[in-house]
């Protein structure tokens, strides 16, 4: 917007590096320019701005297919004034001389004359396509219609207006028919997803049957070990239990073998002793024999008081005494007698 700046008998504007001013009086330029400063008098300047730089303009067109199917174009149109004189001449590009601000919309009127041609012509080419080849193809045609046909059109050019690119961001069916259209992409990502799920599951499966057989082989493998183990253990207690019985054999004979020695050296050394033993008491009794009755007596009566208790006192009757006396009286006259009888 240019600034304008006021004294009591004219006014002084002073435009921008971006912005085209003219300047006319009594019908004629007196003053034009990008950038342009100058004074003029407001009762008989007639004052137009018109921009030159680039100039972005959203495009959103509703088209129909040949299918009949309803979409919608969105995409971005960049132009610019070319010609600023040509525009002011052909649009109301005049400011207020007070406050610099357009009179009107210029820059709304140029959109809609802009946006119309474009979907004029983004209209017929949809037109003569189908839904799908609309979706999957329709970006770049529309794109290279859409920029031939602003550039080709007379009322752009006599307008002064360059169209410098057309870019086309989508080509969008309606929701509906977007979802319709995304369900058979869906299932056919959702039948991938479970074939992936199943073909995880299924190695997975294999891997755990693979465990399993891998479980179930050193399950056998141990079995067959501890059995091993087992045979092993009873032919280590067979071959012990044989090796403790053949110690006990040989220990029970050589106990035996001694034991018969013992025994036979026990019987001899009792035979010797008793053989010892019946010589002394043939040698004895045949001392005997030479021995008087009462002499035998009193080795007998000695013998037994050897074997008898202590005898702590001794009552000796008259009568066992005179009975004593009598015996030994007796036994005395018959050892003494037989010889003087004879």
């Amino acid at each position: 917007m240019a600034d304008i700046s006021h004294t009591p008998f004219a006014r002084h504007l002073r435009g921008t590096a971006t912005s085209y001013v003219q300047h006319l009086r009594r019908g004629a330029v007196a003053h034009e320019g990008v950038g342009a400063a100058f004074w003029f008098r407001p009762r008989s300047a007639v004052l137009s701005e018109v921009p030159v730089d680039d100039r972005e303009l959203p495009l959103l067109v509703h088209a129909r297919t040949a299918d009949f199917q309803d979409v919608l174009v969105q995409g971005t149109v960049t132009f610019r004034f070319a010609a600023p004189a040509q525009a002011a001449s052909h649009i109301d590009f005049g400011i207020d001389p007070r406050t610099g601000r357009w009179r009107g919309m210029p820059l709304e009127q140029v959109a809609g004359v802009v946006t119309e041609t474009a979907t004029s012509h983004a209209v017929d080419l949809i037109a003569g396509l189908d839904l799908a080849r609309a979706l999957s193809e329709g970006l770049g045609p529309v794109r290279e219609a859409i920029t031939a046909g602003l550039r080709e059109d007379a009322r752009l050019a006599e307008t002064g207006i360059l169209v410098l690119s057309v870019r086309m961001a989508a080509i969008r069916p309606t929701p509906e028919m977007d979802k319709a259209l995304a369900t058979p992409a869906r299932e056919a990502i959702q039948q991938e997803a479970d074939r992936a799920t199943f073909e995880r599951r299924a190695i997975a499966v294999e891997r755990e049957a693979a465990i399993g057989e891998n479980e179930l082989a050193n399950q056998i493998e141990l079995a067959r070990r501890q059995e091993q183990l087992v045979v092993q253990k009873g032919a280590n207690a067979r071959r012990a239990a044989q090796e403790s019985a053949e110690t006990g054999r040989i220990s029970t004979e050589a106990e035996a073998a001694r034991t018969e020695r013992l025994a036979q050296a026990a019987a001899e050394a009792e035979r010797l002793t008793g053989a010892a033993s019946a010589q002394s008491e043939r040698a004895r009794l045949a001392a005997y024999t030479e021995v008087s009755e009462g002499v035998l007596m009193a080795l007998a009566l000695k013998e037994a008081a050897a074997h008898l208790p202590a005898i702590e006192q001794l009552v000796l009757s008259p009568d066992l005494v005179s009975t004593l006396l009598a015996r030994l009286t007796a036994g005395s006259a018959g050892a003494t007698g037989s010889p003087a009888k004879a």
